[in-house]
């Protein structure tokens, strides 16, 4: 069978992580209209009686200007050097710019075996698709699929252009795996997610979610405790809402999601706490598992 690693690399916002679930047929990986919303490097595993491709979300590249700004793109760099091929996603709804021109650059620098997916063709005009499919055949990567993966339209060219990049090789992962995404991890994410939706101005960028414990009670309720981080006091209360209501609502949302996840009624102990400009200290990042 053909098997391999497929890095999914772009600028950030331009639905990376809605490919990849859309690809596995699962929710593997958060989405959110904000930039920047992947900070680990996330895999999502399809398997076919041809193939196994494991698909590697990655955060979006840019230009850092903080120590996490830094490690993710350091992370894309090391998933760019490890991956049998490249899936390649531009935004149909967006003239290339600067940013996906430096990435195709480092691409083609490396070598590396790449596929163009031109995303969200479903919000584009035909005209535009097309004029941005020519602009990018100048790089001359290997194939270029236009799809919607918001609407799970034209994934099996995607996926047959891919698998014929890939080297004989076994599965690396059992049939039924979608993921290899830590519990605790995807469920802190899971509650991140409810919090990006409701959160305005730099705040997102400030947010992370550290999940301390997850155990069984009395009664087969999970309790779940998880701490939502942020870097000023001013945030603690924006990320509260007035009277405990941004909290509570959140909240409630992602217990619904961690219970359908888990197949158990939750009980979801959420705490604020404030680390001051830990986007900018290395160590809270790496404590953080960042």
């Amino acid at each position: 069978m053909k098997s391999g690693f497929v890095a999914v690399v772009g600028r950030p916002n331009v639905g990376k992580s809605t490919l990849v679930n859309a690809l596995v047929g699962a929710k593997v990986a958060i989405t959110s209209p904000r930039p920047q919303t992947t900070r680990n490097t996330i895999r999502g595993v399809l398997t076919t009686p041809e193939a196994q491709v494991v698909f590697v979300d990655t955060p979006g590249l840019h230009r850092p200007r903080t120590a996490l700004g830094e490690r993710l793109n350091r992370l894309v760099e090391g998933t760019l050097a490890e991956a049998d091929a490249v899936a390649f996603v531009l935004d149909a709804t967006q003239r290339i710019g600067p940013g996906d021109r430096l990435i195709a650059g480092r691409l083609r620098e490396a070598g590396a075996t790449t596929v163009v997916v031109v995303n969200k063709v479903d919000a584009a005009d035909r005209d535009a698709v097309g004029a941005q499919l020519a602009q990018a055949g100048e790089w001359d990567f290997a194939a270029y699929v236009p799809l919607s993966a918001l609407r799970g339209e034209n994934l099996a060219p995607l996926v047959a252009e891919l698998v014929a990049l890939l080297p004989e090789g076994p599965a690396y992962f059992p049939p039924g795996t979608t993921t290899d995404q830590p519990e605790e991890l995807f469920i802190g994410e899971l509650i991140r997610e409810k919090f990006l939706a409701r959160l305005r101005e730099e705040l997102p960028h400030s947010l992370a979610v550290m999940v301390e414990g997850i155990g069984e009670q009395p009664g087969g309720v999970v309790r779940v405790e998880a701490r939502l981080v942020v870097e000023r006091e001013s945030q603690k209360g924006m990320v509260i809402g007035k009277g405990g209501a941004l909290l509570r609502e959140a909240g409630s949302e992602a217990r619904a999601e961690i219970e359908a996840l888990l197949g158990a009624r939750v009980f979801l102990d959420l705490r604020v706490r404030v680390e001051k400009e830990w986007q900018r200290r290395p160590e809270l990042i790496t404590r953080m598992g960042l």
